[in-house]
């Protein structure tokens, strides 16, 4: 089944970098459709959708920025719609990210990040997770983050360690062991084939070519990987596992 997905971009070097964006990040038949401003994204979604809000399309992506008005206007034209509307912008600060997340936005993205983290955080939505740029999950974070002096403050239990308010957790003093349990040593051949290609910098569909497998498999592994590591990131297994001489 072929996926229809809606860029609204007006910079043509950006609106391609993010064509190339999408299509790296799924393996499914993609019919993308490119747009320059909101006038013809209208047009798009009304030629295409008949009743359907959304146009039939599954993924938008959609810039905040453009020629002929603000991209939340189409966020909240969308609204109840079924596709997945994640915003792409420069802009990371509080008066851009909170009204597109209150005007519908399933996720925020940076297109100053790297084409492998932007891909890495699209992905996510085959997981049900929303995507968001590391910058953004941060300052959402620490939006919502009691104040330091809140003596109601309590420690977060997340499985990666016990967190309090006194650590930032995203600090690079983040608690990471030394010394590997003995789960570490269980990684299945497999894993540690994935682990070895994710060291060297290889994205999952490039490391789905040369092991001969599905994307969503390779996804499935590298989950496994961070759970037996303890850890939440590609660069933290790259790291651990090179300490570790696990590659």
């Amino acid at each position: 089944m072929t996926v229809k997905v809606l860029i609204i971009e007006d910079n043509p070097v950006a609106r391609s970098f993010l064509c190339r964006v999408v299509r790296e990040s799924f393996s499914d038949a993609m019919e993308i459709t490119e747009v320059g401003d909101l006038e013809n994204a209208r047009r798009q979604v009304a030629k295409t959708g008949g009743s359907a809000p959304d146009g039939g399309f599954k993924l938008v992506l959609v810039d905040l920025e453009l020629p002929d008005g603000n991209g939340m206007e189409f966020l909240t034209e969308l609204a109840g719609s079924t596709a997945i509307k994640i915003v792409t912008t420069l802009y990371s600060d509080d008066d851009h990210l909170f009204p597109a997340l209150q005007c519908g936005a399933d996720g925020y993205l940076l297109k100053e990040d790297r084409f492998e983290v932007l891909v890495e955080e699209l992905q996510r939505i085959v997981r049900g997770q929303p995507p968001l740029s590391p910058a953004i999950a941060r300052r959402l974070l620490s939006h919502f983050r009691p104040a330091s002096g809140d003596s109601g403050s309590m420690p977060l239990n997340s499985g990666f360690g016990s967190l309090s308010s006194s650590q930032a957790p995203f600090s690079s003093s983040r608690s990471v062991a030394l010394d590997p349990p003995p789960e570490w040593e269980r990684l299945t051949p497999r894993e540690s084939e994935v682990l070895t290609y994710l060291s060297k910098g290889f994205t999952i569909k490039e490391i789905a070519n040369l092991m001969g497998i599905k994307w969503f498999t390779v996804n499935d592994h590298i989950k496994s990987i961070y759970k037996k590591l303890n850890v939440s990131s590609r660069a933290e297994a790259a790291v651990l596992a090179s300490k570790q001489g696990l590659v």
